[in-house]
């Protein structure tokens, strides 16, 4: 199992030799999201040849633009959902173990202005507690008011009565990825970025038997043959569906999820808040990330969708004015350091409901006439889990012989328990002391990308020869995280990080421009103009 893994393991070169040295794949992936790429390192786990396939890059859509939480998800034990809570309770014990260097326990705090909430939130999160079993995170219980008001600084006093802490999980999304793309190649599978499937093979009893693919860079077009494929394209499923059989039945109904990114100042402590009521029945969270404030999410329903969603004014503004009336310091459209959209798959649902919030957001596996497997909707604290059993549904239909998952205590790249978060760098947990060598080889990596951020050269370069990052957007939206943190600087730094990137990848002057060009249409979206867009512009 496994390979012994060098510097040119990461290498595009090297990784596309492996699709002509193959002649057929037991496994291939459509998608480097969360799910494809818990399928792939469940496959690999097993022994089973595997092969990734991601369009655009790991974690392009949905899985760079969550709420940052690994949780069992309280709002689906009021749902009264056990099942799905207590496996992704169980789900997070796993994530904390196999990955300390990007989950951690997050103390969350739901401030009480009713006479009733103390004892309500307190008696259901113990319960929550309950069914995290030998995986929980710590006992919820009630603080009174001045605890409240000293541990979250910038919550509205008037008529608080007190708080509930309780505790969950919280992690880096995107890092999280890219380790478990590294991982995978680690354990002996091929991910390919930048790789887009354009069909699917069939063989002559019209069943599904390997995919088209065409690389992006080269535009070279790959005819690639395999036992079992999976459908792992989270808001795209349909795409592929249609691909199998034109005509289909719509899987996904998508629903957009924004965010707003604040400075540290509106969250000054350590603890994250959970607001569990708003207006329209949602739950909001303001949480500490990358010493900034994460404040979301909205859940609208949208019938179109795009690599690139956009946050609607009606999101942006109800993210406000819920925030308002809890943050004594309420933030404005101003204070917004980026503002990001995502788009969760969830389950269309059969009845033609339209309240997104009661979809299920367990994840379904269906298996076509011709053999394609799909698996949609769930939820990145349960991909492990969501790989486990497509793999396990492959094996169910024939497609692979008999093997058991090795995921559950499987270490992810970079795994190092950490409590010393001070140093931004513990993101790369046991790569840490690598990429500083790589600074002691070279000291002007070790100067900042921009003299108001703490990111260095050095990351860049990391990226690019062991993260698999092929473009400026790849650096600075998914490995070094800046323009989630702040766009305005994410923009101000492209051409730096062209430029290290066109020297690590051989790329000429010409490349840069357009790679800054092309990074900047994108960041813009990140961007929270000063007054909202006239309403023409949201179409």
């Amino acid at each position: 199992m496994g390979k012994q893994v060098t510097e040119r393991s990461f290498q595009r070169e090297t990784l596309i030799q492996q699709l002509t040295s193959q002649p057929i794949w037991d496994l291939i992936v459509i998608g480097g999201g969360a799910t494809g790429l818990g399928v792939a390192l469940d496959g690999i786990s097993r022994g089973y040849k595997t092969l990734l396939l991601e369009q655009v890059d790991y974690a392009k859509g949905t899985s760079s633009r969550s709420t940052k939480l690994v949780h069992g998800g309280v709002r689906y034990l009021a749902q009264g959902d056990i099942g799905l809570v207590r496996e992704a309770l169980y789900e997070r014990g796993l994530l904390l173990k196999n990955a300390p260097h990007l989950v951690k326990n997050q103390d969350f705090i739901i401030p009480n202005y009713e006479w009733w909430g103390g004892a309500f939130y307190t008696i259901g999160l113990t319960m929550y507690d309950l069914l995290a079993g030998k995986l929980s995170l710590g006992a919820s219980k009630h603080l009174n008011k001045k605890e409240t008001v000293r541990r979250l600084g910038n919550i509205k006093t008037d008529g608080l009565r007190g708080g509930v802490l309780y505790h969950d999980g919280q992690f880096d999304d995107a890092r999280l990825a890219v380790n478990l793309a590294q991982t995978a190649i680690e354990q002996g599978g091929t991910l390919l970025n930048h790789f887009e499937v354009r069909n699917l093979l069939k063989d002559a009893q019209g069943k599904v038997a390997g995919v088209v693919a065409a690389d992006q860079e080269t535009g070279r077009v790959y005819e690639l043959t395999s036992k079992a494929v999976v459908n792992a394209t989270g808001i795209f499923v349909d795409e592929i569906l249609q691909m199998d059989q034109p005509g289909a039945k719509k899987l996904v109904r998508p629903s957009q999820g924004v965010h707003i990114v604040l400075d540290k100042s509106f969250l000054p402590g350590n603890d994250a808040i959970m607001i569990p009521k708003t207006d329209d029945g949602r739950v909001l969270f303001a949480v500490p990330w990358h010493e900034r404030v994460v404040l979301g999410t909205t859940d609208t329903p949208l019938s179109e969708y795009s690599q690139e969603p956009q946050a609607l004014e009606e999101e942006i503004d109800f993210i406000l004015r819920t925030a308002a009336r809890y943050l004594a310091r309420p933030p404005k459209r101003s204070d917004a350091l980026s503002v990001f959209a995502g788009l969760r798959p969830l389950a269309a649902p059969q009845d033609g409901s339209e309240k997104t919030k009661e979809i299920s957001r367990s994840h379904k596996i269906l298996v076509s006439d011709a053999g394609l497997i799909t698996i949609t909707g769930g939820k990145w604290t349960t991909y492990r889990r969501m790989g486990q059993d497509t793999v396990d549904k492959a094996i169910a239909i024939g497609k692979l012989p008999k093997a058991q998952s090795q995921t559950a205590h499987l270490p992810i790249h970079g795994a190092l328990a950490t409590t010393d978060r001070s140093n931004h760098l513990y993101v790369y947990g046991s790569d840490q002391p690598a990429l500083q060598q790589l600074v002691a080889a070279e000291p002007t990596l070790g100067e900042k990308l921009d003299p108001t951020l703490e990111f260095l050269k050095a990351e860049v370069v990391w990226a690019a020869r062991y993260e698999l990052a092929r473009t400026v957007e790849d650096v600075l939206a998914r490995r070094v995280r800046v323009l989630f943190l702040d766009a305005q600087a994410a923009i101000r730094m492209a051409p730096e990080v062209a430029a290290l990137l066109a020297r690590e990848l051989g790329h000429d002057a010409r490349w840069e421009q357009e790679q800054v060009a092309a990074f900047g249409k994108v960041a813009q979206h990140y961007v929270l103009q000063s007054q909202p867009r006239p309403v023409a512009e949201e179409s």
